[in-house]
Formats: C-alpha cells, sequence, structure tokens
C-alpha cells in the first residue's frame, strides 16, 4: 500500500516537472502575441474616467477569464473531433483583428464631415449616458480579447501536441498559459492605466521636491504620451496579429513571398485581409440600408 502511494506521488511529481518545463516552452512562443494581445488591450482599457479606470479594467479581465473558460473546451473538443476546424476559426478571427485595424487606419487618414444618417448616429452616441458608452467599451475589449486568446490558446496547444504529450499535459499546460497570459497582460495594463495616480502621489509625498518629485512630474506627463503611443501600436498589432494567422494558417500564402522579410510579410497580408473586409462591410452596409430603404 505504501509503495503503490509513494508511486502515485512520483507520478505526481514528474506530470507536475512535465507541466513546468512545457508550459516554459508555450509562454515563450506564446510571447510576441502577448506583447501584441498587451499593447491592444492597452489602448482599450484606456479613455476613462481616472476612478473608473481600475473597475473598467476589471470588467475586461473577468470577461478575459470567461472568454478562456470558453475557449479551452472548444478548442479541445475541436483539436479532438476535427482538428481543421481550429483553423478556419483562427482565419475567421484574423478577418475581424485586421478589419478592426484597418477601420481605425482609414478613419484617421480620411475623416471626412458626417452627413445624414451619420450625425444622426453620432448624435445618438453623445446621447447616451457615460455608463452605456463605458459598456460598449468594454465589450468591443472584451470581443477583441477573444479572439486574441483564441490564437493564444492554439499556440499553446500546438507546443504540446509538438511535444506529443498526454492528454492530461495538453490540459494543464494549455490552462496554465491561458490563466498566465490574463493575469500578466492585466496586471501590466493595470499599472500602465495607474501611472498618473502614482505619479500624483510621488510629487505629494515629495513636496514636489528632488528626485521624486521630478519622478512623479514625468509620470504624469509620459502617460497621454503612452495611451497615444499604444493606440498606434495596438493597431499595428491588430494588422500584424492578423497577418501572421494569414501566413501561417493558410497554405498558400505560407509560401508566398518566400524572399519578404517575415514582419514585412505579415503586415502586407494584414493590410491586404484588412481592407477586402472593410471593403465587404461597407459594400453589406449599403446593401441593407437600400433594403430598409425600400
Amino acid at each position: 500500500m505504501a509503495s503503490g502511494f509513494f508511486a502515485v506521488l512520483d507520478d505526481i511529481a514528474a506530470l507536475m516537472d512535465d507541466v513546468a518545463v512545457t508550459s516554459k516552452i508555450a509562454t515563450q512562443k506564446t510571447a510576441g502575441i502577448l506583447g501584441d494581445d498587451l499593447a491592444v488591450n492597452a489602448e482599450k482599457a484606456t479613455g476613462f474616467l481616472s476612478s473608473r479606470e481600475l473597475p473598467v479594467l476589471w470588467a475586461i479581465t473577468k470577461g478575459s477569464f470567461i472568454n478562456k473558460l470558453i475557449i479551452l473546451p472548444i478548442v479541445f473538443l475541436l483539436n479532438w473531433l476535427y482538428a481543421p476546424a481550429i483553423n478556419y476559426v483562427l482565419i475567421l478571427g484574423g478577418l475581424y483583428l485586421s478589419f478592426e485595424g484597418m477601420e481605425k487606419i482609414i478613419e484617421f487618414l480620411f475623416h471626412r464631415d458626417k452627413k445624414g444618417h451619420e450625425v444622426e448616429a453620432e448624435i445618438e452616441q453623445e446621447e447616451k449616458s457615460p455608463e452605456a458608452i463605458e459598456k460598449e467599451k468594454v465589450k468591443s475589449a472584451i470581443t477583441t480579447d477573444f479572439i486574441l486568446s483564441i490564437e493564444i490558446v492554439i499556440i499553446a496547444l500546438g507546443t504540446v501536441l509538438e511535444e506529443s504529450h498526454p492528454f492530461i499535459t495538453q490540459i494543464l499546460v494549455t490552462s496554465l498559459v491561458a490563466f498566465i497570459a490574463t493575469v500578466g497582460v492585466y496586471g501590466i495594463v493595470a499599472l500602465i492605466v495607474r501611472m498618473d495616480d502614482a505619479g500624483f502621489k510621488l510629487i505629494k509625498k515629495s513636496n514636489d521636491k528632488g528626485f521624486f518629485g521630478k519622478l512623479g512630474h514625468l509620470l504624469v506627463k509620459a502617460l497621454p504620451i503612452v495611451i497615444k503611443a499604444l493606440g498606434v501600436i495596438g493597431t499595428i498589432a491588430l494588422i500584424m496579429v492578423a497577418g501572421g494567422i494569414f501566413a501561417h494558417r493558410i497554405d498558400y500564402f505560407h509560401h508566398l513571398l518566400p524572399t519578404w522579410p517575415k514582419l514585412l510579410k505579415e503586415m502586407t497580408f494584414g493590410i491586404a485581409g484588412g481592407l477586402i473586409a472593410v471593403a465587404v462591410f461597407t459594400a453589406g452596409k449599403w446593401v441593407y440600408s437600400l433594403a430598409v430603404k425600400k
């Protein structure tokens, strides 16, 4: 009995060691997408009143955890039933990300005066309560997080599958990486959005004198710059992630432009996919508006 008990403990220890080593490898492989996830979500989590920043961020974080709880069992089930289905889901997610990124760029480059129903829609948006606007932004952030979470989970699962680990290890490693991704990304985002509060506290405690006083002013002045930079980086990240999905998940694109640098190739695919998605969406809106008028 005793030897059997210790044998079980030995098996558990070996499993945990296996999970730790594989989780480290999987986390390294998802580092790139985690960096993009950070940039995108930091941009999404800013722009709120100071008193609402942490509650909003917590709402997005809870949404991210729920996303993972939804995605993990579905990915495991799809991989078991029909592995190619994961590829199709990723490609659709890539189209959504590229659309969101290119829509922002087009809006910035070709901003024009709004007319007709667009003005009415803008007035309706302005008339919405702060709570309603906040809910919309949180919903948008959680939706984007859902797509990025799929990519993170599938990369982590792919790492485990490459090593031919047993099913229990696949579940533990992928779930652990998903948890670390959420805690790590939103923990850093929380630090970023509270930079100005930290700066004001340093100014107050140092009586606006010496090194800590200067550091406080630096943090306060740096926050708007960091937020704008994250907005730009987040938009580029959306397109890069989408381009990476197209390049690695669509066989034709994977072998296309073999001499091009990886970043340039992925950016090109992301922009092209985004332009197509925006064109299809715009055409769909136009057709829908005509149908409604009739």
